[in-house]
């Protein structure tokens, strides 16, 4: 992200409107390989491939913000690696973590990994720093650190299923093992900080947390995923739950959240009310029926019609409702943001007048 990409957010984060209208995405390895030619393996196993394809992104996009930004991950394999997973690869699909506990009762002993040294951690790292140079050149910094949430992770370690019956069945080690997780997460996190000190922003992905009720979301989610966006100050604390979002939502702020990424199966105006005004919501076209699948005269139209209906123009960013998902075009993207700002100016039109 350039400084000039990064200030407009903070201002948006901040609550100003921005002279145009902003548009982000989210994008990694579901969307970035394809695009860009290359197969799902060649993008992990290449340092030049990955950084080739993220080249190719900002320089298309200028216009957009990319987030996290020259993000270096192995999909949802990066922390259950730290931990023991085994990880299956694939030519063109993304790679999945093996769950390595067959019970809650089998995690009692684990141990906090060590970010410096443990699964693919250390090739995180060492992937932004030999393309930190080039990425500097193009004017961009290394804004983020990255962490997948704790639910999330703990579902990979011991299942979805499994995990979902410990939170009830047995909540005292369904807190430990959140609690070891959480520990790993914070010291991920500051050691992102340490290696790059441009970051000034957290991102935390934890979709889990949309299958879980009101009061386990806050027992279980609440205080753990609040303690990660305090591992250090910050000035964007960015969540990503494209799962349900409405038992989340009204906690964000306690969360320490000031920018999240949302369902496209909620409407920015149901999010907003819950959420309250202080959330910058980035959204929330439907990614894969519409951005991907559709045509650039249909993304258009739909477009329209989401920032049409969406009355508010701060603390918004235009995207979609999650990643950015595979097969999107950049005939669709460029159809997006030319959207995002004839809507925005045509409003600004019908004020004057």
């Amino acid at each position: 992200m350039t400084d000039e990409q990064w200030n407009i957010l903070l201002s948006v984060v901040n609550g100003e409107i921005p002279d145009r209208p902003l548009t982000g995405f989210i994008i990694d390895s579901p969307w970035l390989p394809g695009w860009s030619g290359y197969s799902t393996i060649q993008y992990f196993a290449s340092d030049e491939i990955w950084f080739e394809a993220n080249r190719q992104a900002v320089g298309e996009f200028p216009e957009a913000v990319f987030l996290p930004g020259f993000w270096a991950e192995f999909g949802m394999c990066t922390e259950p690696s730290a931990f023991g997973a085994k990880i299956i690869w694939n030519e063109r699909d993304l790679p999945y973590a093996e769950k390595i506990f067959g019970s809650l009762s089998d995690t009692i002993d684990l141990k906090v990994p060590d970010p410096v040294k443990d699964g693919l951690l250390p090739f995180v790292i060492q992937r932004l720093k030999n393309n930190q140079s080039r990425i500097n050149k193009l004017g961009h910094e290394i804004r983020f650190a990255v962490v997948r949430g704790p639910l999330n992770i703990a579902s990979f370690l011991l299942g979805t299923t499994e995990l979902m019956t410990g939170l009830i069945m047995d909540p005292e080690r369904s807190h430990k093992l959140l609690e070891t997780i959480t520990q790993f997460s914070v010291h991920w996190i500051q050691y992102q900080k340490e290696i790059f000190p441009s970051v000034e922003g957290i991102l935390v992905l934890d979709d889990i947390v949309g299958f879980i009720g009101e009061d386990e979301c806050r027992e279980f989610a609440l205080p753990y995923i609040s303690r990660i966006f305090k591992s250090f100050d910050t000035q964007v604390n960015f969540f990503h739950n494209d799962a349900a979002g409405l038992i989340s939502a009204p906690l964000l702020k306690e969360m320490g959240v000031n920018l999240f990424n949302f369902s496209f199966e909620h409407s920015l105006t149901e999010i907003r009310q819950l959420a309250g005004p202080d959330i910058t919501l980035l959204g929330n076209l439907p990614p894969r029926d519409v951005l991907a699948a559709g045509t650039p005269a249909s993304v258009k139209r739909e477009t329209t019609e989401m920032i049409n209906s969406f009355k508010e123009r701060r603390r918004v960013i235009w995207s979609c409702g999650g990643g950015m998902p595979p097969g999107v075009s950049t005939e669709n993207i460029r159809a997006f943001i030319e959207a995002v700002y004839e809507t925005d100016k045509n409003i600004n039109l019908d004020k004057e007048n």
